[in-house]
């Protein structure tokens, strides 16, 4: 390969500074209202990823969806914000409204020390909850299936595994179950008080719903009834919570015997209207409904609050239980901040070393590429019975002044520029310790 060829190679983008970054939104930062409009459906994990991949600049991507957030985590070559949000929400022609302001954006090391956080339960509504983990480890996978998690996600995502079940260890924040689940459960028994006398219907069949029939049952409950769209795996988890399983196409007989309701499925619509809770009010002479709807988008019509003898509350109205039942998470969460920032800079450091390598393979293939051409010059004027002292000595001049020519040139363009910084890394990569003189300034 010839010098002009050299110079004229394209480096791959993949080799340049890349940013890591994430997109999201949570309970932290917009009500159900809001986060329900951008939430992301588990089953369409591997389409949505196929979609980000498609967005100019975005090299790896894994997608997270719960009931209390909803994120993006990427590797790209350059900002990809706005198309995030315009993929997420898009606003212009549809007249919808920007929700800009209700997402946070992090980048490089940020996105790191958020990621741990997220799995460790420490940025839950409910401090410490462990289900998060599960649901990031199900969103990685997905997005190892399709192509999405590359040599950066892939490592950022087992590296947080690793380092979320080392702080639930050593912080202690785990050794108190609360979780949404819990609290709804907690919930209804600050009103009922003894739940062994309450009939209890769960609306789904998910991993939510069942958390909450295994808190029930430890509470005593003694009738439970699972519904589902499916009736399989209504039947599946009733069998293995001793409950009994009803298909959805019977809520309407189902429904006026919940004293409990608590509902969690992954509907883009209602699933119960104000028809219905009205209709199963005047069958039960309007004995008081307590409607929990863990689901977002949301499961019951939110107009369900307003008639008399319903107790309807929502994932957000939950917090109110949750600040009692979290403060003794708070210390130990603060004795964990330590071990996310180490964990951070140690995925940092990794992430850092690969760009590194990276450079340094660009270098090395250049200056070998040089090497042959040289080297295969000199051996064609050795052939040719020239002195080997004066072939050996221009193919040293030539090889040298071929590495050195473009950052000679780079250097002497920083010093036109006044970019000293440039001039001192320069200096450090070759290893000279002394920092170059500020020409700006005068020495005494």
């Amino acid at each position: 390969m010839s010098s002009v060829q050299l110079e004229q190679q394209q480096v791959p983008r993949k080799y340049y500074a890349m940013p890591l970054l994430t997109l999201g939104i949570s309970h932290h930062t917009a009500p159900v209202e809001v986060r329900e409009q951008v939430a992301i459906n588990p089953a369409d994990y591997s389409l949505r990823i196929e979609q980000l991949l498609q967005i100019d600049g975005i090299e790896e991507a894994v997608l997270l969806g719960t009931c209390n957030r909803t994120e993006i985590y990427c590797l790209a070559a350059r900002d990809v914000k706005a198309d995030l949000l315009d993929w997420l929400h898009p606003t212009g022609a549809s007249g919808a409204p920007s929700l800009e302001p209700y997402f946070y954006y992090y980048q490089g090391a940020e996105t790191a020390r958020h990621l741990i956080r997220v799995a460790g339960g420490l940025d839950s509504l409910v401090l410490g909850e462990p289900q998060i983990l599960g649901q990031l480890k199900e969103s990685w996978q997905a997005a190892r299936e399709i192509g999405g998690a590359g040599k950066v996600l892939d490592r950022l995502f087992q590296h947080t595994f690793a380092t979320a079940k080392a702080i639930r260890h050593s912080s202690g924040i785990g050794k108190h179950p609360v979780s949404v689940a819990y609290t709804a459960v907690v919930l209804a028994r600050q009103i009922f008080g003894n739940l062994e006398d309450q009939n209890v219907v769960l609306l789904g069949a998910g991993e939510m719903i069942r958390l909450c029939g295994k808190h029930l049952l430890e509470q005593g409950i003694a009738r439970l009834e699972i519904v589902n769209r499916s009736l399989a795996k209504a039947q599946e988890l009733a069998t293995e919570l001793g409950a009994r399983a009803a298909e959805l196409q019977q809520l309407d007989e189902v429904l006026p015997r919940a004293d409990i309701l608590i509902c969690s499925t992954a509907s883009p619509t209602y699933v119960i209207s104000l028809k219905d809770i009205r209709q199963a009010l005047k069958k039960r002479r309007h004995r008081p409904m307590f409607l929990v709807d863990i689901a977002v988008p949301r499961d019951i019509d939110p107009a369900c609050a307003e008639l008399d003898d319903v107790y309807l509350y929502t994932i957000d109205d939950l917090q109110q239980v949750v600040d009692e039942n979290q403060q003794q998470r708070v210390l130990a969460a603060e004795s964990a901040n330590e071990e996310v920032e180490d964990a951070a800079d140690t995925f940092m450091r990794w992430l850092y070393g690969l760009r590194a390598a990276r450079s340094l393979e660009i270098i090395r293939s250049r200056a070998h590429a040089h090497e042959l051409e040289l080297v295969q010059k000199a051996q064609k004027r050795l052939d040719a019975d020239h002195d080997p002292g004066e072939v050996l000595a221009q193919l040293a001049s030539t090889l040298t002044n071929r590495i050195l020519h473009q950052p000679s040139l780079n250097l002497r363009q920083a010093a036109e520029q006044q970019d000293y910084s440039m001039l001192l890394a320069a200096e450090r990569i070759f290893g000279d310790t002394e920092q170059p003189a500020d020409p700006g300034k005068t020495t005494k």
